[in-house]
């Protein structure tokens, strides 16, 4: 029987990597605070910890392999693997794509290279300018304690039920509303995103033919624009949503931003042309995952069952990401006035 520890396990990637685990009947341990979902998964065992702090429930057993879903700080990071270096035979550390520097080309893969400088290179402050250094420190701290059993994992934007970010969930919420949707910027731009159960499901085969190295993981294996990722969810939904395409130029000037990690008005998924250094963010080559056999469900199973998760959740929970209804069509009315005005003069200058 693989003996499994999980880092994390009881939000998002962490519930869906127990999922995937147990469905191949492994033997599986969760090491968490014990405050998040603490209820979730009564059949597995639970150790209560911190790795900020309290790191005892991990001494004196052994895992064939543990996963990581959870770190973020190098120094906590460093102490973890320290602790679990006698413990463990095989280590995967779940990091991000937002380890590369910038510029972000398109096609970038594993050999792009990657972002280690802080402008305080004591700071554990976790925010978007340092979220990248500081995993790609972290990356560094796990493969120097155990060089040759590592597995580091580069996912793009995880997406799918149980997603705390609603970075998609926007979008399948708004497009079963249907009526007339506004569809941000340009229709051919590309997009990237991965099931969370996709991810998990590989994840937990490679740490089970304790595969090594660095893997790129964003999705789908064929390329989808913006305009073929929210047909898709009309289709997959039956949404009775009309789509009205409104350019970035415009929403920029409405005060629009990106999804940079803060407390910002913006669309899900969203990234204006003018955003250079961030051109390759969703054209990542994940070639070398899928030859590793990561596979991609369609991505309209994807709408439907997120959509599905959603109305579990609380009707009155806040948004983190996206618009408002009454904010859409304040919007929307915005950009047809300015259409006119602009069609209006253009006839007076013929």
């Amino acid at each position: 029987m693989f003996r499994l520890l999980i880092l994390g396990g009881t939000q998002f990637l962490g519930r869906h990597l127990v999922d995937a685990a147990v469905a191949r009947h492994h033997r599986v341990t969760l090491f968490t605070r014990g405050m998040t979902n603490p209820d979730l998964f009564p059949q597995i065992e639970h150790l209560v910890g911190d790795r900020a702090g309290d790191l005892r429930a991990l001494t004196g057993r052994h895992w064939d392999a543990v996963i990581d879903t959870s770190g973020y700080v190098p120094r906590l990071v460093r102490r973890t693997a320290m602790t679990l270096e006698g413990s463990v035979g095989h280590y995967t550390f779940v990091s991000s794509i937002s380890v590369y520097s910038a510029p972000l080309t398109r096609g970038l893969d594993e050999t792009h290279p990657i972002a280690t400088r802080l402008d305080d290179p004591a700071t554990e402050d976790i925010r978007p300018a340092t979220y990248g250094p500081l995993k790609a420190r972290a990356e560094t701290a796990v493969d120097a304690i155990l060089p040759g059993r590592t597995l580091i994992i580069r996912p793009g934007i995880i997406v799918g039920p149980h997603d705390p970010s609603d970075r998609f969930s926007y979008w399948p919420w708004r497009l079963a509303h249907g009526g007339t949707v506004l569809a941000p910027g340009r229709q051919r731009a590309p997009i990237q995103v991965i099931d969370g159960r996709d991810l998990a499901q590989w994840m937990v085969a490679m740490a089970e033919s304790q595969a090594t190295g660095i893997y790129n993981a964003a999705g789908p294996a064929a390329p989808i624009t913006m305009a073929g990722l929210l047909k898709t969810g009309c289709h997959a939904l039956g949404a009775d949503a009309d789509l009205h395409w409104v350019d970035d130029d415009f929403l920029l000037s409405q005060g629009m931003d990106i999804d940079r990690g803060m407390p910002a008005e913006t669309l899900p998924l969203w990234l204006p042309a003018r955003e250079k250094v961030l051109a390759g963010l969703f054209a990542i080559d994940s070639r070398r995952a899928i030859a590793a056999g990561l596979k991609f469900r369609p991505l309209a199973d994807t709408f439907r069952d997120t959509a599905d998760w959603l109305g579990t959740r609380d009707p009155g929970r806040s948004w983190r990401t996206g618009l408002s209804l009454e904010r859409e069509a304040a919007l929307l009315t915005a950009w047809r006035q300015g259409q006119m005005v602009a069609h209006s003069a253009a006839k007076r200058t013929r």
